[in-house]
């Protein structure tokens, strides 16, 4: 599953993680990749920063909260910039995917950079995916990008499992807050004939969890909330 979206800065990257979180909370087998070359975030948000061992002649992903997660990140130093070219961004995503130990797995949950770029097309060229999950805010600016990012993936064949409103609103003492507009994603799902996952709020809570990498708990709103995405996701690929 591709969790992608044209625009950064909507969350696709704590989505990813948490929705990796919650088919683990279901029991299943589940691998996180992090397609984001040059801005690679998993080693953030699952609290690890290990250097990945090999395992017969391959690279073993690294094993955190249930879940077997492998980043760029991982192998390159953090205070050093991954200034690569394009083909060398193609070739890291061919080698994440294909050179990593992965075992097993029920699911494989892909987070990508932002933009249409060269990883997205080698993701889409691969064979792998089996559907994409968008990722917006509800403003225009952010839809216009996101409308791109949609029609890169349709164009080659792949399935939009459905689209998520990100930080739809923030709760106040006076109540639910809209930071961006209202609705926008919504009206996107329709607009591309996708199914509307569900609008999630900016919660605090999950922001300082990703700064500290690990999952909230269970019966947290944010952890229901995903439990709910992953439940449809898993029923559209039926993966129970």
């Amino acid at each position: 599953i591709v969790v992608a979206s044209g625009k950064g800065g909507v969350g696709k990257s704590t989505i990813a993680a948490n929705l990796s979180f919650a088919f683990a909370r279901r029991g299943l087998k589940v691998g996180l990749l992090d397609a984001d070359i040059t801005g690679p975030s998993l080693p953030t948000l699952l609290g690890a920063a290990e250097r990945p061992s090999t395992r017969d002649g391959k690279i073993a992903p690294v094993e955190r909260h249930g879940v077997s997660a492998m980043s760029i990140g991982y192998l390159v130093d953090a205070d050093k910039a991954v200034a690569w070219r394009g083909p060398m961004v193609m070739g890291a995503v061919r080698q994440l995917i294909g050179d990593v130990a992965w075992g097993a797995l029920d699911v494989l949950i892909v987070d990508t950079p932002p933009g249409t770029s060269d990883a997205h097309l080698t993701l889409a060229q691969s064979g792998i995916v089996s559907g994409v999950v968008i990722v917006s805010t509800p403003q225009k600016l952010a839809l216009a990008d996101v409308r791109r990012g949609a029609a890169l993936f349709s164009g080659v064949g792949a399935s939009i499992l459905g689209v998520i409103e990100n930080m739809a609103w923030i709760e106040t003492p006076k109540g639910p807050a809209p930071l961006f507009g209202e609705g926008g994603a919504a009206r996107l799902a329709a607009e591309i004939g996708a199914p509307f996952l569900g609008a999630l709020p900016l919660w605090p809570d999950l922001a300082a969890a990703s700064d500290a990498g690990a999952p909230l708990p269970p019966d947290h709103a944010a952890s229901l909330a995903f439990d709910a995405i992953a439940a449809a996701l898993a029923l559209a690929l039926r993966l129970d």
